[in-house]
């Protein structure tokens, strides 16, 4: 008898909502708020690791770029461990792992041990951050799904924007010198504080899943993990000043085929697979959640690190004035997530569309209005509307997609689909700061002045969002009915 038709069979199991949900909810939001904190908090402190560690700026771009890559690669590994063995092992092992990994880049005498650190650090995030939307489809159903969806949404959102802020205060309160060390050691006491709480109120596995199959697809992860690494690797690089590794980029299309070829055969093998494809043509707005997710990371991530560059060493701003500057972008995000969150379960996909129209129209005022006032006073007035709109509309994408991306996933492939979800954010991410990085540095050489390199840097970001658009307009036309009835999203 098949999975599928084992899952039929299966008695159902207990509807009564978990008493602890809303905290648990809460551990594993503050969880994902450290954990995605340090994908930004190091823009704004490269220049003082340079200073600190006395090296290149090509190398210390590893800090930044390798967290990211190791995120990236076990993403989907980390929730379908999350899945199999229980999210509480894998959330008390990927955090033990984050905190010494944070406590030795925090000590590093060197920036080889730094970036290693990071690696180490990225690797126990994957394993992390997956786990949250695992949770939150395993505890919650129906509106309170949306909801949680909404916060998780919040938590991603304010900690990308947030993150110059806090990496500004760090080096302002703690010096250029060894500033940037603390970005990594507040993550040690916060860390050991969030493991007591795992242990006591994260629940285990169920007694009802203990005949489940553990045996995890270790082919499919290593076919997985080596495409990722295929795609993300060329891609970190260019940052860094390597050209060479973009010919990695022609096995990326080989070794995607090679992994769904082997998830097919272990399908029809009847063993669990690493990720169900199936889910990608049987659960209504999974792909195009993913395509939008993705879209939507590609051209909104940049946009930080360019704006962050820009005031630095465009304008000579220091890295505390830059993160403040950036405060209305998160202040509209924290605002707009949660409520999108309540809202989607009625309105649907047009919220998402809705949502990145107002996000591109704060980014178009800021590309036409910023440059122009580069050296008036009240530029800080011409920074805040725009990213103010923009986060208003930012802060409404990210939780109604994930919320409508996962509404029909079922709890046994939670965590490893919530991890394909944002494996695609990771993507996304990495080719969205190279592109837009790459489009400020050409502009700026050739031009000699900031102003028109940032209006260019954002008018790629929104070519890029105008993609997301259309793949968000695209599943509202062909997924009309895409509002979550109040019994949605729990299938057994």
């Amino acid at each position: 008898m098949s999975q599928e038709t084992e899952e039929r069979a299966a008695p159902p199991r207990d509807e009564t909502p978990d008493p602890r949900r809303w905290r648990v909810l809460g551990v594993t939001l503050v969880v994902g708020f450290m954990v995605l904190l340090d994908v930004t908090i190091v823009n704004v402190a490269i220049p003082s690791m340079r200073t600190g560690l006395d090296t290149s700026a090509g190398t210390i771009q590893w800090v930044v770029s390798g967290y990211a890559l190791a995120l990236g690669l076990v993403l989907v590994s980390g929730g379908r461990l999350g899945d199999t063995y229980g999210r509480r092992r894998m959330m008390l092992v990927g955090l033990t792992g984050f905190v010494l990994a944070s406590a030795a880049a925090g000590l590093a005498p060197h920036v080889v041990v730094l970036i290693l650190a990071r690696l180490v650090q990225g690797f126990a995030a994957g394993l992390l951050t997956p786990q949250s939307s695992g949770l939150i489809q395993t505890l919650f159903s129906g509106r309170e799904r949306g909801i949680a969806f909404g916060l998780f949404g919040f938590t991603v959102s304010v900690s990308s924007a947030i993150g110059p802020i806090l990496g500004g205060l760090l080096i302002a309160a703690f010096g250029e010198q060894n500033g940037w060390r603390w970005i990594f050691l507040v993550n040690v006491p916060i860390g050991a504080v969030l493991l007591v709480a795992i242990a006591r109120l994260v629940p285990g596995r169920a007694d009802a899943d203990a005949a489940a199959d553990r045996q995890l697809d270790l082919g499919g992860a290593a076919l997985l993990g080596a495409t990722v690494l295929a795609l993300l690797y060329p891609i970190v690089s260019i940052e860094t000043g390597q050209r060479l590794s973009l010919l990695l980029l022609v096995l990326v299309p080989v070794l995607a085929v090679a992994f769904v070829r082997w998830e097919r055969r272990v399908v029809a093998a009847d063993r669990a697979p690493l990720l169900d494809l199936g889910l990608l043509r049987t659960a209504p707005g999974y792909a195009s959640g993913i395509l939008i997710g993705g879209l939507y990371f590609t051209g909104f991530t940049g946009i930080f690190l360019v704006l962050s560059v820009y005031l630095q060493d465009g304008l000579g701003y220091t890295p505390l004035r830059a993160g403040l500057l950036l405060t209305p972008f998160a202040v509209g995000s924290a605002v707009a997530s949660p409520v999108a969150g309540r809202l989607v379960s009625r309105v649907g996909r047009p919220l998402t569309v809705g949502a990145l129209v107002v996000m591109m129209a704060g980014l178009v005022a800021l590309a036409t209005l910023a440059p122009g006032a580069e050296r008036s006073d009240r530029l800080w007035l011409v920074l805040a509307l725009p990213l103010l709109v923009a986060g208003l509309g930012g802060g409404a994408v990210v939780s109604p997609n994930i919320t409508l991306s996962l509404a029909d996933i079922p709890p046994r492939m939670g965590g490893a689909a919530g991890g394909a979800l944002q494996t695609s954010q990771r993507i996304g991410s990495a080719i969205g700061a190279a592109v837009l990085m790459t489009t400020y540095q050409v502009v700026a050489s050739h031009s000699g002045a900031p102003g028109p390199a940032l209006r260019w840097a954002l008018g790629a970001s929104l070519v890029l969002l105008l993609g997301a658009l259309a793949a968000a307009v695209w599943s509202w036309r062909s997924e009309p009915d895409s509002r979550l009835s109040p019994g949605a999203s729990d299938p057994a």
